[in-house]
């Protein structure tokens, strides 16, 4: 990989050091200021709008300003939010740093992805991401450890923690990344133009993109307060979250075989999506922290799988004036599911209990496991015939 991949990788892996937070916004504002579970799940939801507008300013941003300012902009705001969730004195100013939280979440992500883009070669895209994945991974194992470990004494010293390892990854893209152009390049000028709302490959992508996202967001905010109800500690959702991470870094030689090297994209994403489908069914069945371990290695193997390979798809689709604005736009699904999933799984956590949670989550793999490969292979993008999109049909069956 170029060294710019390799020091941005380096960079966002301090980052995800503090990054488990978030999963743990809902259980901070029931148990520290005593709101109800439907409470929780409104400002979350509103933390989830929020960054929608967030993404998209970044990847607005990094196209005009530059990848660098734009992604030391965005971790520096979050790590203000964040401290501020910290230090809040009640409800009130824990949900309105919430939502400044979720305002400065997102602005960091498309000038990351659109870096990568931007230096490596499509046919090395979805190995590059997959190593930001996989050093997001090792990252993320000993974050989970933190977080069971300081998650015991205080919620709050989480959103402490991922403070400043956001202050630290600017520190470091700030000194150790390449400099921004500072005058306006014709490729900026080109930028002005793209549209990347009217271009319908990227927008069924989305829709996609926005259906896995609300699954995801499941684990990350509901498995916590799915534990509490089991009886378990919501802090055992660290382990998880670190074993998870370990199995993604131990799997990452699977990758190189040969049979899955060059598994077709349809045949990855029906193979993950039914990976993740039969862990999040044991999560339903769970009511000891071993299944849920046994559960947990299940669905990431299914994640696995998936890594890099969506992201490098939207990339290829993408001209290059506007890498960042269509990795921006694609990124919203994050942003739409923070707002659904919130409301989904607290809500069917209240009404319906936890089995009908992780039932739901895995049907809707189930959906995405039968319905994006038929995308893929029956599209018509109507681009030149050299898009990874077009490499992927001439695979189809």
């Amino acid at each position: 990989m170029p060294r710019t991949v390799r020091l941005l990788i380096a960079a966002r892996a301090v980052n995800r050091l503090g990054a488990f937070s978030l999963s743990f916004l809902t259980v901070l504002i029931t148990t520290s200021f005593g709101a109800s579970t439907a409470v929780a799940g409104y400002i979350s939801a509103a933390f989830g709008l929020a960054t929608i507008p967030s993404r998209l300013v970044g990847g607005r941003l990094a196209d005009r300003i530059g990848r660098r300012r734009t992604i030391v902009v965005g971790l520096t705001g979050c790590a203000v939010a964040q401290l501020g969730v910290a230090s809040a004195s009640g409800l009130v100013p824990a949900a309105c740093f919430a939502v400044l939280m979720g305002l400065a979440f997102e602005i960091y992500e498309p000038p990351s992805q659109a870096m990568i883009a931007d230096v490596v070669a499509p046919d090395e895209q979805v190995r590059a991401y997959g190593l930001l994945n996989m050093a997001l991974a090792v990252a993320g194992m000993g974050a989970g450890l933190l977080a069971a470990g300081l998650g015991r004494w205080d919620l709050r010293w989480l959103f402490v923690a991922d403070a400043l390892t956001c202050l630290l990854c600017a520190l470091t893209v700030h000194l150790v990344l390449p400099a921004d152009h500072r005058a306006p390049t014709a490729a900026t000028r080109q930028a002005a133009t793209v549209a990347p709302w009217r271009d319908r490959s990227l927008l069924v992508m989305l829709a996609a993109g926005t259906l896995f996202a609300v699954v995801y967001l499941q684990i990350m905010i509901a498995l916590p307060l799915s534990l509490e109800l089991r009886g378990l500690q919501p802090a055992d959702a660290g382990l998880l979250f670190t074993t998870s991470a370990l199995v993604i870094t131990a799997g990452q030689p699977l990758l190189r075989l040969k049979r899955i090297a060059t598994l077709p994209t349809p045949a990855a994403f029906a193979s993950g999506y039914l990976m993740m489908a039969l862990g999040l069914a044991g999560y339903a069945l769970a009511h000891s922290l071993l299944v849920y371990i046994a559960a947990t290695v299940t669905w990431s193997l299914g994640d696995l799988l998936l890594v890099g390979r969506a992201y490098a798809l939207v990339a290829s689709l993408a001209p290059a004036a506007g890498r960042a604005r269509y990795l921006a736009v694609y990124g919203t699904s994050w942003g739409i599911g923070g707002i659904a999933a919130p409301l989904v799984g607290t809500q069917l956590l209240e009404h319906a209990g936890t089995v009908s949670l992780w039932c739901s989550m895995s049907f809707a793999c189930l959906i995405l496991a039968a319905l994006h490969p038929v995308w893929i292979c029956t599209a018509d993008d109507g681009r030149e015939r050299n898009t990874t999109l077009a490499r992927d049909q001439a695979a189809c069956p």
